[in-house]
């Protein structure tokens, strides 16, 4: 839920950013029109065809101010409402001749004026900003971020081990023995990888690490899963599901006949993940480790007759693996 210090932030933020572009200008980008009048002619300038009723209902404008505005931009020659050759019912609203060098003036002095604000910021620090204008946009207008697979860039797998071993301690309890565990994990599979029969993905929401998943070899028929986690935000896509997809398809072109993992009883919901993808609970046995009572949870998958998921499966995407001690690689 929102709190006050959210509230506040935001309001000042949006009190920077107004100025920070001009809006509080007289004239948007030094012209003689208002913010709204330059967004009006930006709407009619890329879109065909535009009645004032389609205006009014896509950027959620009062029909009585918009009307007002649009007698405005007709008085001074700017917009122009003609008849629709489809439907001589429609009035139809385009730029006149003066409208469009109107609006080519504004749109190269809005270009001027970004790649100003721009050119003080280094690459990395404009890729920066744009990712997160992108994301701030995504949360506010509440839609899920694509999320792609991909091999690991340098450092994310050191950010792995930090999330999955803070995860594990907020969510489990652990303590900063997983961390050990996890950071040779990881340390091992750099130093021993095999090209071909191992892999590591990255789930890359907008720049950012959502989840991964290892395929390390354990024998020359056996390949073992580890290393599965999803970020907390990420859960409920189906992410967890498509990252044990992801790994089963690359263990059976690889040739492997079995795939085993290693979890714990706690786990419930990625129990239910891995019983989903066909993985079948082969052995149990009761431990102490990383401070807590656990039981430990060997599952094994028949690669032979893989039947893979498809892509959107269902199944919510939780925190994964919970491997809670090394085991012996072939």
């Amino acid at each position: 839920m929102p709190n006050a210090e959210h509230i506040a932030v935001i309001r000042a933020f949006n009190r920077f950013y107004t100025r920070q572009i001009g809006l509080l200008e007289e004239g948007l980008l030094h012209s003689p029109f208002t913010l709204v009048q330059a967004r009006l002619i930006y709407e009619i300038a890329t879109r065909e065809g535009l009645a004032a009723s389609d205006l009014s209902a896509d950027l959620g404008m009062d029909p009585g101010l918009l009307s007002r505005m649009l007698k405005t931009l007709v008085a001074e020659g700017i917009v122009e409402r003609l008849v629709s050759d489809a439907d001589q019912r429609r009035a139809e609203l385009w730029l006149t001749e003066k409208g469009h060098a109107a609006f080519a003036e504004l749109d190269a002095a809005s270009v001027q004026s970004i790649a100003a604000w721009l050119s003080a910021q280094s690459d990395e620090e404009c890729q920066r900003m744009v990712a997160a204008m992108a994301e701030l946009r995504r949360l506010i207008e509440r839609r899920p971020a694509e999320i792609v697979l991909r091999a690991p860039a340098v450092g994310d797998l050191a950010l792995v081990t930090h999330r999955q071993s803070l995860l594990y301690a907020e969510e489990y309890g652990f303590d900063a023995g997983y961390e050990a565990l996890v950071a040779r994990i990881v340390s091992d599979f750099v130093q021993n990888f095999i090209p071909g029969r191992e892999g590591c993905w990255i789930a890359d929401s907008a720049g950012t690490i959502a989840g991964s998943v290892f395929v390390v070899r354990q024998s020359e028929t056996v390949a073992k899963l580890r290393l599965l986690y999803v970020e907390p935000a990420a859960r409920g896509q189906g992410l967890g599901a498509r990252l044990v997809d992801e790994a089963v398809r690359f263990a059976t072109a690889a040739g492997y006949q079995t795939m085993t993992l290693w979890t714990n009883s706690v786990l419930v919901s990625a129990r239910r993940l891995y019983e989903a993808a066909g993985f079948t609970l082969v052995a149990e046995e009761p431990h102490h480790s990383f401070g807590q009572d656990l039981v430990g949870q060997t599952f094994e998958k028949s690669l032979a007759a893989s039947r893979l998921l498809p892509p959107d499966h269902g199944g919510d995407a939780i925190a994964g693996e919970g491997e809670i001690r090394e085991r012996q690689r072939g």
